[in-house]
């Protein structure tokens, strides 16, 4: 009795280890330095909304970039509500329309590069030493699978790490499998798939650490819960057919 006793606890603990391990994150590996990159550079992709305020000491040469974006009454003739400040969709071709300058390509431009082109268009013909803002306002990630609050977030500052993101849908669920987390990101109007390992210490210098507009997040479940999950989807067949055969058993032997 002494041993089976001595050999379940060896057994609860062997299980226990294993466990952790497969739970516990960023055990393996060092942290190489010289590949943590702290930087964090937002590119413009098709299908951002983009806010962009031009400002400068004259006001006045500023108003034609500035409009005011407001909903009318078909029977009153009158703006209706607050004037919020016009928004810019980028078009499949990277392309927005904008007062005056007309069709202006962002769509591959970093923020600080965006910036640069609309001030070299501004001044001095049309706005001496603009002071230019750019921001996404339509910003989001998604995170999906195996996580206790899956779903679409925005993100107002437009800087989000793969870990970040992962607490922001209240962690991993116990069943999740840490060491094969999916980022699903559009590059070159590709879809590419990366994966990161939670286990690991290299996430934090993944080219995917820092995550993008529109990145998909997936978690997968472990085999046991997909397992789970198939048998409970099928278990009203299974039920079925059992009923069957039985009817057939008790007609055949009476």
């Amino acid at each position: 009795m002494k041993k089976i006793f001595n050999l379940s606890v060896l057994l609860i603990i062997v299980c226990s280890c294993v466990s952790k391990k497969k739970i516990t994150r960023f055990q393996y590996d060092e942290i190489d330095q010289l590949l943590v990159s702290n930087s964090y550079k937002t590119v413009f992709k098709p299908d951002d909304l983009l806010q962009i305020t031009i400002s400068a000491q004259d006001i006045k040469s500023v108003a034609p970039f500035n409009l005011p974006f407001v909903t009318f009454s078909a029977t009153a003739d009158a703006a209706v509500g607050q004037p919020i400040q016009q928004s810019y969709l980028v078009d499949s071709k990277g392309e927005i329309d904008f007062p005056i300058l007309g069709r202006l390509k962002l769509g591959g431009l970093t923020r600080e590069k965006a910036i640069e082109m609309i001030k070299e268009k501004l001044d001095p013909d049309y706005v001496k030493k603009p002071t230019i803002n750019i921001r996404i306002i339509n910003y989001k990630i998604t995170v999906s699978g195996d996580v206790r609050l899956p779903g679409t977030y925005t993100i107002p500052n437009e800087r989000i790490t793969i870990a970040e993101a992962i607490g922001l849908a209240g962690d991993f669920n116990i069943s999740a499998q840490r060491n094969n987390v999916k980022v699903i990101r559009e590059e070159n109007s590709q879809k590419k798939v990366y994966n990161i390992n939670f286990l690991s210490n290299k996430t934090f210098t993944s080219p995917v650490y820092y995550l993008q507009q529109n990145d998909l997040i997936y978690v997968e479940p472990n085999n046991a819960k997909a397992q789970s999950a198939a048998f409970n989807q099928n278990t009203g067949l299974f039920v079925s057919i059992g009923s069957i055969i039985i009817s057939l058993i008790a007609v055949l032997t009476r």
